[in-house]
């Protein structure tokens, strides 16, 4: 496409400009037309199905209804969730409208749940407050607002002009008098004037990077990739709790909450790989994402939504409201694993970070009426600094904002002074400006190293040493942005959406730096600063663009509270906000000097020039040749730097390149290379001269690259037994570990059982279940050996183990007789061994352990007594298994029915 003039636009006017059409987005445009304005609806989708609620929601979080909770207890709580930095007013707007929000949303057509006497099926989800109000038609809540939105008395009054993406607010005299932007199908340029502009936006959902790796596949609405929270800061509005990031709880592997908010009024519930409850906190907070992170981290890990425990017909209820609204893909996820909630409880890990009023207390500063500190510039729903004000709030301020712009506009088409032409040049270059460098990098590679960079250096746990490399890297990624190329107009929209994430970024690090202490748990965890400071930190924390371009901070006192919370005490009412200067990035030239003074090298921190003819070599796909110098440069960074740059490239003759980084003097450097021969091992050639090349690093003296060698050796089945049997003796268990899985794939059955009194626990369980493998019936006596053990876990390890060489005699007997052992997990290990005894000797024991009091231990009994389903005594047990309180257990009992003969 051609570039426009930026005299050559569209020309839009109205007196209230809504930016966002979704939840918040609709509620202000109505509202707004319902006080009289005229309305004009910016949307870079479609209305119908944009935004947080496009698929619908499943529940309201924070229903304030009457006989069920008080405004009071709930302003309390979210003051408490949010370590007391919070402004009361905001909150208080949520709690007292939210009902006669939820009324007038019944009006419309959205369905809440109701018992049979038509009271609210209110639900308690955490140990305080009931304030979950599930939707089990929640599916279709955007359909009703877009059906509003088209009510002739509305429609009169709202324009709606689809797929036009705003990219900044204009402001006149600090009054926000606009907007300028672009049709996303066109590629049209469009500028607004407007009385009164609200942004509602929605989060900075595509700030971290998932899991995954896939750019769109985060928590939020992807498209929500903070462009309100760009479009607030250069029109100069304060925005507030940056810091503070959203981290939620989701569906491991999948972009989605787990909706323990749906599940949990269900009898569903979280524990971890023990089976145990762990969540202490009272209360949705960054406190309890910091417990939820622990217990996965730890030895206790993963965690799950348990809700196999659940009868059918619930389960059938859940996936009624799971399967079809927010997430209706959840349903497609677990069937492409082969799992339902009666089989499997649903793995849980966490989100990426992001920046989300809705959900944590970062964004726009607002006060109780949506204004923000720029006269005539609104925000609303996740975009606004509202704590935890989730999707009623959402509706809430948005009501607020449509209903205050209107009353207060400026002034009304006709009478209004142009709109500034320096603010539009500069926006149009912002939007066009990809078009002049069609061949320059497309804007997934940049938006995916730009999202790298914010889970590397500024996802917590935090550090002022990662944050500073932080700032130094988002400024540098200016230049390689403005350098994106872009050929139609869809890609100009992610193009600019990726200026946003930038100065999301750089404001997300730069708060991080500003508040020294840690709060809000996992949200704010600075790992140098760990204990909150109320003393010095009491306080909101805000930024704002200067009039010079810089970024400042102020700090705003929390104002006093209209419910007391007796854990907090607010600044007096003669503080005032103070304005600092921000701290400026650390020093790269040098590391400043240790606190006793002792002198200390210079030592470049991400600054040498190497790096960046690196990164530039990269580009070229260059061969081992041209990096080997990088790997032999004197600074460590610079090596692994070199090392990464292999892995990008993979050039012929990288396994050895990489072998020879294993022996670099450095750690860092050698467990970088460590890690890329096993991320490289799938293109990796099976070769003898491979094998060569990585051979001497078994001599090394990091036991991470002894394991890592062996683990690749086996993979590409260039290691020989005997290598394998030489590591069993390694002093360092990691070793010894892989050393046994080389074994094990060589079938050496002997040289395993060697390794059965060894002393680590977890190599003793790899051998019993290297031999249950490797399935030689001579490996009866080492296995015998294991059942001899005092660790409860080798012992079910070794019974469990005894299916695979088939449970031969007299090792049955004793599998039967440690079905009353103790430990339930030895109980389960020997009902797996016993499918492989004769029925003769297995059928009735197992029969009897369908009554075992532990249910996974009655589950394993099912699946055991399959084999063994032609027998008549077993069928009625199986038969009478369907009935067992457990789900596990009646399915695996109904299936094995199912397939008998």
């Amino acid at each position: 496409m051609e570039i426009p003039s930026a005299a050559d636009r569209r020309e839009l006017s109205c007196d209230v400009l809504v930016i966002g059409g979704g939840t918040a987005g609709t509620m202000a445009a109505i509202t707004a037309a319902e006080h009289g304005a005229s309305v004009l609806l910016l949307e870079k989708a479609h209305v119908r199905h944009s935004g947080a609620l496009a698929m619908g929601m499943d529940g309201v979080n924070n229903a304030v209804i009457p006989g069920k909770a008080t405004p009071e207890d709930y302003v309390a709580e979210i003051t408490r969730a949010n370590d007391g930095i919070v402004n009361q007013r905001t909150v208080h707007q949520t709690a007292t409208r939210g009902f006669a929000m939820v009324k007038r949303l019944e009006r419309y057509g959205v369905k809440f749940e109701k018992d049979e006497h038509g009271e609210y099926a209110v639900r308690r989800v955490h140990r305080s407050g009931s304030y979950v109000l599930p939707m089990p038609e929640g599916k279709d809540v955007k359909k009703v607002l877009y059906r509003v939105l088209r009510q002739r008395s509305i429609r009169e009054k709202v324009q709606i002009e689809n797929r036009v993406m705003p990219v900044r607010v204009l402001t006149s005299d600090g009054r926000a008098v606009g907007a300028v932007g672009f049709d996303t199908r066109s590629g049209e340029f469009v500028t607004v004037s407007a009385g009164a502009v609200i942004l509602a936006t929605g989060a900075s959902g595509r700030l971290g990077l998932p899991a995954s790796g896939y750019l769109y596949g985060t928590y939020e609405n992807p498209t929500n990739a903070g462009d309100g929270h760009a479009m607030a800061y250069h029109a100069g509005a304060e925005l507030s709790g940056i810091e503070c990031f959203q981290i939620n709880p989701l569906i491991k592997d999948y972009n989605g909450p787990a909706c323990a908010y749906v599940a949990n009024p269900f009898g569903g519930y979280q524990v971890n790989a023990d089976g145990t409850r762990f969540v202490d906190c009272d209360y949705w907070s960054g406190q309890m994402m910091a417990e939820v992170k622990q217990e996965i981290d730890s030895a206790r890990g993963p965690i799950y939504l348990k809700l196999t425990h659940l009868p059918d017909e619930t389960l059938t209820a859940l996936e009624g409201i799971l399967h079809t609204t927010e997430r209706p893909t959840r349903g497609t996820f677990h069937a492409g694993r082969g799992h339902d909630y009666r089989t499997h409880d649903v793995e849980m890990h966490i989100s990426e970070i992001g920046l989300c009023g809705g959900h944590s207390a970062s964004g726009v500063w607002v006060d109780e009426h949506a204004r923000t500190t720029v006269p005539g510039l609104y925000a609303a729903g996740d975009l606004a600094c509202v704590p935890h004000n989730y999707m009623i709030g959402a509706f809430v301020f948005g009501d607020l904002a449509g209903a205050h712009a209107s009353a207060h506009l400026g002034p009304r088409a006709g009478s209004r002074a142009a709109l500034p032409e320096d603010q539009i040049r500069a926006a149009h270059e912002l939007i066009y400006r990809p078009l002049r460098n069609p061949d320059g990098p497309p804007q997934p590679q940049v938006e995916y190293k730009l999202r790298r960079f914010v889970n590397d250096y500024v996802a917590p746990p935090k550090t002022r040493a990662k944050l500073d490399i932080a700032v130094e890297s988002f400024a540098r990624m200016e230049a390689e942005i403005a350098g994106m190329g872009a050929r139609t107009p869809h890609e100009l929209m992610r193009c600019a959406e990726v200026t946003f994430i930038r100065d999301c970024a750089e404001m997300a690090a730069r708060s991080s730096l500003t508040r020294t202490e840690s709060r809000w748990g996992l949200y704010h965890d600075r790992a140098d600063l760990p204990e909150r400071d109320d003393a010095a930190w009491m306080y909101h924390l805000n930024l704002r663009r200067r009039d010079d371009g810089a970024m400042e901070f102020v700090k705003r006192p929390v104002a006093p509270y209209l419910v007391p919370v007796e854990e907090f005490t607010v600044p007096g009412p003669g503080a005032g906000p103070v304005v600092l200067t921000p701290a400026p990035a650390m020093s790269f030239a040098a590391v400043p000097a240790s606190p006793a003074g002792a002198a200390r090298p210079a030592m470049a921190i991400g600054r040498s020039p190497r790096l960046l003819e690196l990164q530039e070599l990269a580009e070229t796909g260059p061969g081992v040749g041209a990096i080997a110098p990088y790997l032999a440069d004197p600074d460590p960074k610079v090596r692994r730097a070199a090392v990464a740059t292999l892995t990008e490239v993979a050039p012929d003759g990288v396994a050895g390149a990489l072998a020879s980084a294993l022996a670099d003097a450095h750690g860092s450097v050698r467990r970088a290379a460590a890690t890329a021969l096993r991320e490289l091992v799938e293109v990796l050639p099976a070769t003898p001269p491979v094998r060569e090349e990585l051979t001497p690093a078994l001599r090394s003296e990091d036991a991470i690259v002894r394991a890592a060698v062996l683990d690749v050796l086996r993979a590409l089945r260039l290691g020989s037994q005997a290598v394998f049997e030489d590591a069993l003796r390694d002093a360092d268990h990691r070793v010894r570990l892989q050393a046994v899985r080389g074994l094990v794939a060589h079938d050496a059955a002997d040289e395993v059982a060697r390794a059965a009194d060894d002393a680590s626990r977890e190599v003793r369980m790899a051998v019993a279940h290297g031999l249950g493998t490797i399935g030689d019936p001579a490996a009866a006596g080492a296995l015998g050996g294991l059942i001899g053990a005092a660790d409860d876990l080798v012992r079910a390890a070794a019974f469990e183990a005894l299916a695979g060489i088939g449970c031969p005699h007299p090792l049955d007997l004793t599998a039967v007789g440690a079905l009353h052992d103790p430990a339930w997990q030895v109980r389960t290990g020997a009902v797996r061994g016993l499918a492989a005894a004769s029925a003769d000797v297995a059928s009735d024991p197992l029969v009897k352990a369908l009554d075992d009091p532990h249910l996974d231990v009655r589950k394993a009994a099912v699946i055991s007594l399959t084999a063994f389903r032609d027998v008549a005594a077993v069928r009625d047990a199986l038969s009478r298994a369907q009935d067992d309180p457990d789900a596990d257990v009646r399915a695996y009992a109904r299936h094995a029915l199912s397939e008998a003969p």
